[in-house]
């Protein structure tokens, strides 16, 4: 099957086009595969997983997404619509959808419809902005925690998924263990060991958890 064909990316509104899309999750208890629609467009998009029929789509806060030029000022109010790109969808066991909308330093959260629930911010002040390029959720039972990447300033953040509360960060900018040149996307085990790849200094490094879940 595939979703999408070649050519000129569109708009955020065709639903026969993807915008060069940067990542994917399927949910398990619906069979639908939500899109992360990415890099050209300003959406989540979501598609029947056995037949790759369109279901719908969204944008930030749930609205109908626009491609407007968005320009990130840490000292405005947060952009109406996500900045380019959408860099990753991740899904809880309790079923809301995180978003990653990069360019403005944020996750964004939804119900599976495409309801807004809240975003966090994350090192809100950070220029570039790129402090959300990647989500995952802690193992433990309630997935207590979220994980994010942040290229910028070369580290992973613990946050609190309730409330998206700052707990902790690990690393800093360079080529030397546990340093980062370019951190791009995280992966987590169920022993909440992490899993850290890097674009610029092109390597995966693992980080060991010693404190149990």
């Amino acid at each position: 099957m595939q979703i999408g064909k070649p050519g000129p990316v569109t708009n955020s509104n065709d639903t026969t086009r993807l915008g060069r899309p940067a990542d994917m999750i399927v949910d398990p208890a619906t069979n639908e595969l939500y899109v992360a629609d990415g890099y050209g467009n300003h959406r989540v998009i979501v598609f029947d997983a056995a037949t790759g029929a369109y279901k719908r789509h969204w944008g930030a806060y749930g609205k109908k997404p626009t491609d407007d030029k968005v320009t990130y000022d840490p000292k405005a109010a947060m952009p109406q619509q996500f900045g380019n790109p959408v860099h990753c969808v991740r899904m809880s066991k309790d079923g809301l959808v995180y978003v990653c909308d990069r360019a403005a330093n944020r996750i964004q959260v939804f119900r599976k419809d495409g309801t807004y629930v809240t975003e966090f911010a994350v090192l809100k002040d950070t220029i570039p902005a790129a402090t959300t390029g990647s989500v995952m959720l802690w193992p433990d039972a309630q997935q207590t925690y979220i994980l994010t990447s942040d290229d910028p300033n070369g580290e992973f953040h613990l946050l609190n998924r309730a409330d998206g509360k700052y707990i902790s960060s690990f690393g800093r900018v360079g080529h030397s263990a546990g340093e980062f040149d370019n951190l791009h996307n995280l992966a987590i085990d169920s022993k909440g060991n992490i899993y850290a790849a890097e674009v610029q200094g092109k390597r995966v490094q693992k980080f060991r958890n010693l404190g149990g879940l």
